[in-house]
């Protein structure tokens, strides 16, 4: 087992910062501030954290991130499909997967079906053309959930998934993956070391140091890459 460099994570933590307001009601796409307000502080903040993952993983083009949390409501989905659609703003070619297969989200961000999705590639060999799903923004393509499992862990450790993610790369600059709770559920320690890096998302007043430094434990334990994290503030 590697030994934990606690300094160097704690440096990490500092690298990303996001502030959030809370949506309006009324507002056609309101979770995805950076296509309704492209110009305001906290998309400004979404293209600072995007230049931030490009210098942090510049030694690789095509790259797979997952995106996580310590717990549940830190605002890890919000944060993922916003800095996909700003992602895609800049040209890049953006796959965003949900691979959230107990509670799906992105769907519901981005208003599209769910019909099928990530659990149909995995179970039934469809084509990745068939179960992508094209988005307004840019380049932007989003790959929903499908179906859900009842077998998350089963599904996502399968060889397959590692096919799947080498064929994505053709394909796709950059892949964002939106997963579970890291502490929680297993399937994202799986994802973790599948992956080339791993964000996490803490939300100032509700993630607690203790949950923070045991979700670095187990990414670590996982030889999943911790490369920053996201503080959201609500």
């Amino acid at each position: 087992m590697r030994k934990r460099n606690t300094n160097s994570y704690r440096l990490r933590v500092r690298v990303l910062i996001f502030s959030k307001r809370k949506p309006t009601p009324t507002s056609k796409k309101r979770n995805l501030v950076t296509f309704t307000n492209p110009n305001s502080l906290i998309s400004d903040q979404f293209r600072t954290i995007r230049t931030n993952l490009h210098f942090l993983t510049e030694e690789r083009k095509n790259k797979v991130l997952l995106i996580t949390s310590t717990g549940k409501g830190e605002g890890k989905s919000t944060i993922t499909a916003n800095l996909a659609v700003s992602m895609a703003q800049q040209k890049e070619r953006v796959l965003l997967i949900d691979a959230n297969l107990r509670e799906a989200s992105i769907h519901k961000i981005f208003k599209v079906s769910n019909n099928i999705g990530l659990t149909d590639l995995l179970t039934r060999q469809l084509n990745l053309e068939e179960v992508v799903t094209k988005t307004e923004f840019g380049n932007l393509d989003v790959l929903t959930s499908g179906a859900i499992s009842y077998n998350p862990v089963e599904l996502l450790a399968n060889s397959t998934v590692k096919e799947l993610f080498k064929k994505i790369m053709d394909s796709y600059d950059i892949v964002l993956i939106d997963s579970p709770s890291i502490n929680e559920f297993t399937e994202t320690r799986v994802l973790a070391n599948q992956c080339d890096g791993v964000v996490l998302v803490l939300n100032r007043g509700k993630t607690d140091i203790e949950n923070t430094n045991e979700a670095s434990r187990i990414i670590e334990l996982s030889h999943g890459k911790l490369i920053g994290a996201i503080f959201n503030e609500k």
